[in-house]
């Protein structure tokens, strides 16, 4: 036997006119963003002959300063992912767009006369300006609709840990380079996962010079992590016991709380000495997995020792309608049991895979009753594959969009290359829901902010926005919030402690999933530190270099 494979013809037609601004071997270089969990990040992309090849931050943006994270730079090789989707499938069959439109316009026709009572939408959280508002305008027209947003990495705990600390939701920002004390309540800062993360490796690696005013970082954690493994001292703790340690420094700073039994008394007192001794200049940051107790203890903390509006500040919250979002699949989760489903529109999530295994999200769906089900994504996961429809969707590098920084303010994402398969941003899927199948993303983006700009010259203002990258003087400003001093103990702090607890994080290198058909992500090695359990560093050798964290 042998192994020929007779290729597909192609053609190769050369230029008939060169592109002035295209010189062969000298790349270009267009300002953009990526997206993680919501949170936009700004990005220089280079582009060769047409072909974008590197990520790298955007340094003329405070929320990166030049520097990218692995996410960023990796998605690069999802834009040229041979296992992309290509088309749009119904049943399995190549359809195309056309049939789509035709489609969705009859089932929203009949939504439309019960006010969407059976349409869902569900999405991941959304920092978009233009997307966010494109949702509300269709569930004006369609008002007993829900719109529903799941990602399996959340910051649930964050959004109830202000809520119970302020009564709002407020999004926390760091001001590392003013924090001569740093401590970490299971909070890996500088992660990539982690919002801001750029800015705060940045910041916080700009202080660790031992000839100057070098700060000094505490870490309790129940995982090896990043940030861990840079601490001057370091203490292993289970994930449940964490808030006991919380507890216990709150009382130590007199703001009451009570004391845990289980807790390194000479760490504890070293760090309430050291925060005590470096008011005003310290910080303390609770991760995103701890309960929402942790984050308002954090909070209480801050304000005790005059740490907010110098090392911690308040904004509005960068997501665009920030939800409970294990509660939000849930509720979904129960209408298609209940059979109140009838068109459900899933954008960039992937429930089958990630939801929580006891919502069986999966046999929700397929016995739903739901008359279209419909998936839009980057691959035909597992979620696609129990929707009648997928529409294959455009890369972020070949689609116009935007989306919020960790402070607030707008980038732009705009395309380098037209869309290799001809996929549809959630732009245009959300207009072809409300019937303008026909507008670009594009079109959708200036439309939108043709509305927002404040400038007699709109031309001029889109022109400098879509060349920096950035909508200038869109970063939220700090708001004035009041956190209480009593924070209320968690059913899980009262809880016996068992003999085996699981945590369970994302992937350094694959986050959720998302990157795991990413063949960089898969290459990249990950470092574990191994520490005995509760076993404090306070007496060992500096765990950090004074360089910062490599990328």
């Amino acid at each position: 036997m042998t192994a020929c494979t007779r290729q597909p013809l192609e053609q190769i037609v050369p230029y008939v006119r060169q592109p002035e601004d295209v010189i062969p071997g000298r790349p270009q270089f267009y300002a953009s963003a990526t997206t993680l969990g919501g949170y936009a990040s700004p990005v220089l992309v280079e582009s060769h002959m047409g072909r974008p090849t590197k990520i790298e931050g955007n340094p003329d943006h405070p929320a990166s300063l030049g520097a990218a994270d692995i996410f960023a730079q990796a998605s690069l090789l999802d834009m040229y992912d041979p296992d992309r989707s290509q088309t749009p499938m119904y049943l399995g069959e190549t359809r195309s767009w056309k049939n789509f439109v035709d489609q969705i316009r009859t089932r929203m026709a009949g939504q439309r006369a019960v006010d969407g009572e059976g349409f869902r939408l569900l999405t991941g959280p959304i920092s978009s300006p233009t997307l966010a508002n494109q949702i509300q305008a269709l569930l004006k027209m369609y008002p007993k609709a829900k719109w529903h947003q799941y990602s399996p990495l959340h910051r649930d705990n964050v959004l109830a840990g202000s809520m119970l600390a302020f009564g709002q939701a407020v999004e926390t920002q760091y001001r590392l380079e003013g924090a001569d004390v740093i401590l970490s309540l299971d909070a890996d800062f500088l992660s990539p996962s982690f919002p801001g993360s750029a800015r705060y490796t940045h910041d916080y690696a700009a202080r660790r010079n031992p000839d100057a005013a070098m700060n000094r970082l505490y870490v309790v954690e129940s995982v090896p992590s990043p940030t861990g493994v840079k601490a001057e001292h370091r203490l292993s703790l289970r994930a449940s016991e964490v808030e006991g340690f919380a507890r216990s420094l709150a009382s130590s700073l007199g703001l009451g709380g009570g004391v845990s039994g289980n807790v390194d008394s000479h760490f504890l007192r070293a760090v309430a000495d050291d925060l005590k001794a470096h008011a005003g200049s310290s910080v303390v940051i609770a991760g995103e997995q701890q309960p929402p107790e942790v984050h308002a203890l954090a909070h209480a903390i801050n304000a005790s020792l005059g740490n907010v509006g110098k090392t911690v500040v308040y904004t509005d919250t960068v997501l665009a309608s920030p939800v409970d979002q294990t509660a939000s699949l849930r509720d979904l989760t129960q209408d298609l049991r209940d059979k109140k489903v009838d068109v459900l529109v899933i954008l960039g999530a992937n429930p089958v895979y990630d939801a929580p295994v006891d919502l069986n999200f999966a046999d929700a769906l397929l016995n739903s009753g739901a008359g279209l089900r419909l998936h839009h994504g980057l691959h035909q996961d597992e979620t696609a594959e129990l929707c009648q429809w997928h529409v294959n969707a455009a890369h972020s590098l070949e689609a116009w969009s935007d989306g919020r920084t960790y402070d607030g303010s707008v980038c732009l994402v705009q395309p380098l290359i037209a869309p290799l398969y001809e996929g549809k941003s959630a732009h245009e899927l959300v207009a072809a829901l409300m019937g303008q199948s026909a507008l670009t993303g594009h079109e959708i983006l200036r439309t939108y902010w043709q509305g927002q700009a404040k400038s007699a010259d709109f031309e001029t203002w889109w022109r400098r926005a879509v060349h920096d990258g950035f909508v200038a003087g869109t970063a939220y400003p700090v708001r004035a919030v009041t956190a209480k001093t009593i924070v209320p103990a968690s059913k899980s702090a009262s809880a016996e402690t068992s003999t085996i607890e699981v945590s369970f994080r994302g992937d350094p290198a694959i986050y959720d999933g998302a990157f795991a058909n990413n063949g960089w992500m898969q290459e990249t090695a990950e470092a574990h530190e191994q520490d005995d359990l509760g076993q404090s560093s306070l007496d060992r050798p500096s765990l950090c270099c004074t360089q910062g964290p490599q990328e």
